[in-house]
């Protein structure tokens, strides 16, 4: 066991809870909640391996059939060819944000005769989304992943199992930013609990979660070579479309209160 898979599985805990205690306040019927977990673990797991294999390094992932396997079993095939066991080396938010969506629906084509409408399982989602993304990216400041620029600031952290220079701790810059978001979503849910189903928190998630990530990008590292010669890295331009869609969200639930 290892502490990522242990800050992921704390991560995924707490929003079982919240979730749960949330279905609960809203007098969900009984059972539609147990398969939920399910797909979302499975849609979150799955988005984030194949975002990051088609999104950052599609030229090795898609190279040949055995790293294609690669993607989807845990393990890596060695030169001599035998393979070792490695785990999911390689997830990207972007690509669970867009799995876990998926899931969801795919969750809601199957309850949505039993009276739970598809913004409000996203509303419920989201409201609990930020406390899973801080402990993800605690794992990722415990694996030394995703690290920072190089900088003088006196709080830089030294990677030693990368170089010893002292770079932004950019995993905790974001894990300091969800922990503060999952209170504004909890206080907003608690002072409007009649926007759930509106899409007003799933909206809201989007655009605290994607701008932050747009913005502290500049303090990171590049992730794959290929970033040093772009202007935006992957990781913004793939959160312009989610702030985007955020935004839009927040606009129709918006209306849908006027109304």
């Amino acid at each position: 066991m290892r502490w990522y898979s242990m800050c992921w599985l704390v991560g995924l805990a707490l929003a079982y809870f919240l979730v749960r205690k949330l279905y609960i306040e809203q007098k969900v019927k009984d059972g539609l909640f147990d398969p939920l977990f399910i797909y979302c673990f499975i849609g979150i797991l799955l988005g984030a391996r194949l975002g990051h294999c088609l999104f950052y390094e599609p030229e090795y992932w898609l190279s040949s059939p055995q790293h294609v396997l690669e993607i989807f079993i845990p393990i890596r095939y060695m030169a001599d060819g035998t393979w070792k066991f490695t785990g999911y080396e390689g997830l990207a938010s972007h690509g669970g944000t867009i799995g876990l969506t998926v899931a969801l629906i795919i969750y809601w084509l199957k309850v949505r005769k039993q009276g739970l409408g598809i913004w409000q399982i996203l509303d419920n989602i989201a409201i609990a989304t930020p406390i899973t993304a801080c402990f993800i990216r605690l794992g990722n400041l415990v694996n030394s992943e995703i690290i920072g620029k190089v900088t003088d600031v006196p709080w830089a952290f030294i990677f030693e199992r990368v170089d010893m220079l002292p770079r932004h701790p950019g995993q905790l810059y974001e894990a300091i930013a969800y922990a503060i978001f999952f209170p504004i979503g909890w206080y907003l849910y608690r002072k409007h609990p009649e926007r759930v189903g509106t899409g007003f928190f799933f909206g809201l998630c989007l655009v605290l979660i994607f701008t932050f990530r747009f913005f502290i990008e500049y303090t990171k590292d590049i992730q794959v070579a290929k970033e040093a010669a772009m202007t935006l890295n992957i990781g913004q331009m793939l959160s312009i479309p989610f702030v985007i869609v955020g935004a839009y969200c927040i606009w129709r639930s918006m209306k849908a209160v006027k109304k």
